[in-house]
């Protein structure tokens, strides 16, 4: 007999790995939220809706999950309505039978049902609930929900929502919500095996398998409003592609607009008598060449057509116009109306980190050197305002004993005479490889410092060695310190100590 079909004694149990799964899908969606931004803080809990209207429902894990069990207690009858009030689900092909399609309308309901009653409970909470798709289970309807703050949530840009496939299926506005589709999918496969649960602890799916599949599907958007076939078109594996390669040794830098040709706020230049193919990748990384500032490369999603610019006033409600910018090796965006909807980084797609903030800034300073003194600040703000336009990046290591750590690393650094940082001075050191040294004061006592440190299990493969090095240094460092990283490509990373 298969354990999971065996009914655990236990009131709370519904099924034999009902605790491990939770444990389980708590762990992806903690790789795979946190990658995006670890502010979000996702918890995942289990609802069990009975089918029979006579049973109450309730949280099957944890038992302490925070949510009232009473309002649930109508949501399988509500989604019986919401299946007999609206059109079933298109039928995506010839073979799906009635029985199909009436079972994914009824389930559409029941989450719709669900997650009308998480929206009430979540009104004027500093979090939201999202529902996910409920799977039948021993006269139940088992339903994950995942719970994340809301303040991140809302810090970014997202296209218009309620659209669809034209399978029916839901396109993602943000990357946020295309990496919610990907769990909610996982878990879904994972309670419909013989032994619901157990894969996901036997056979666990990478979270950059998941981002991965998150940055496809939210690219898939814009492929739809052009009237492609994302299918077909697969923008994200076309944009990764072309901004692997180089020219002539030159990294791909540019930017290449997205719309329908004749579309009113885009101007051709001139046209290429034969369009170029988005898939001949290399042919479209040598046009890209010619692109400069305020002169993009013009493409209707299949193939590049001429070059141009975007002209008028661009009416954002329409979302028929993408900007997919080049920034640098391997590192493109997507962006619409101005906002950047996502950013991938050597093939792994993320959201946009803010560029450099003044009051996370100024917050850092006053954690870690309990620095308040308003000239002081401002001082070592101009330095960092002017370190984040250094066009091949750099790092600035701000600590209490920069004068000792500049006499420890004298053999791997360039030592200099003590001197206050202006705005030409820090441009003029950042200018070459390695890290600068200075202390609250902004006083400078090296440059071109090469870092050490232990390591910590804190790195980030996918961010380069600038990065890791000053992550490694800070948490191996006995004294307050302060690392910003400012990427090539003008992000900006302040990195404190784990314990601060």
């Amino acid at each position: 007999m298969i354990p999971s079909l065996i009914l655990a004694t236990s009131p709370t149990l519904l099924w034999a790995h009902q605790t491990r799964y939770r444990e389980a899908a708590q762990s992806l969606a903690n790789d795979l939220f946190d990658f995006l931004d670890d502010d979000l803080k996702p918890y995942v809990l289990l609802l069990a809706l009975p089918a029979d209207p006579t049973q109450c429902a309730r949280c099957l894990e944890p038992e302490d999950c925070g949510l009232p069990s009473e309002p649930f207690d109508g949501a399988v009858a509500r989604g019986k309505v919401i299946q007999l009030t609206t059109p079933p689900p298109y039928v995506e092909n010839n073979d799906v039978t009635a029985d199909m399609v009436r079972r994914k309308h009824e389930v559409i309901g029941i989450r719709e049902a669900v997650q009308e009653t998480l929206d009430q409970l979540d009104e004027n909470a500093p979090h939201q609930h999202f529902a996910g798709w409920p799977v039948e289970m021993h006269g139940h309807f088992v339903v994950t929900v995942l719970r994340m703050q809301r303040k991140p949530l809302r810090a970014y840009p997202s296209l218009r929502p309620h659209r669809y496939y034209t399978s029916g299926r839901p396109l993602a506005p943000s990357l946020l919500v295309a990496a919610m589709h990907r769990f909610n999918d996982e878990t879904v496969k994972a309670l419909k095996e013989a032994a619901a649960g157990m894969g996901f602890f036997v056979r666990p799916r990478e979270s950059e398998e998941l981002l991965r599949s998150a940055g496809r599907a939210l690219m898939d958007t814009p492929a739809q409003a052009l009237g492609l076939d994302p299918a077909v078109t697969q923008l994200f594996s076309t944009c990764n592609t072309i901004s692997s390669l180089r020219y002539e040794g030159a990294e791909g830098v540019g930017k290449l607009l997205l719309a329908r040709r004749g579309h009113p706020n885009l101007q051709e230049i001139f046209a290429l008598t034969c369009p170029t193919d988005l898939t001949d990748f290399r042919a479209v990384r040598k046009l890209l060449e010619m692109t400069t500032p305020d002169v993009h490369l013009l493409a209707d999603g299949n193939s590049v057509y001429a070059l141009g610019r975007q002209v008028g006033h661009y009416d954002a409600e329409r979302e028929d116009l993408f900007v997919i910018s080049f920034v640098t090796h391997y590192a493109w965006e997507l962006q619409h109306a101005g906002h950047v909807l996502l950013r991938s980084h050597y093939g792994l797609p993320g959201l946009p980190h803010t560029r450099l903030n003044r009051t996370g800034f100024r917050k850092a300073l006053k954690r870690t050197f309990a620095l308040t003194d308003h000239v002081k600040v401002e001082r070592l703000w101009d330095v960092v305002l002017e370190a984040s336009r250094q066009p091949h990046g750099t790092l600035l290591v701000i600590t209490t004993e920069a004068l000792a750590e500049a006499d420890r690393l004298k053999l791997q650094c360039t030592l200099i005479e003590p001197v206050p940082l202006t705005p030409l001075i820090t441009r003029l050191v950042t200018s070459i490889d390695g890290a600068v040294l200075l202390d609250p004061e902004g006083y400078c006592y090296s440059i071109g410092v090469i870092l050490d440190g232990r390591a910590s299990g804190r790195g980030d493969g996918t961010r380069g060695a600038r990065y890791n090095s000053a992550l490694r240094y800070v948490e191996s460092s006995e004294h307050p310190c302060i690392a910003i990283v400012v990427s090539e490509d003008g992000l900006v990373d302040v990195i404190t100590s784990e314990k601060e």
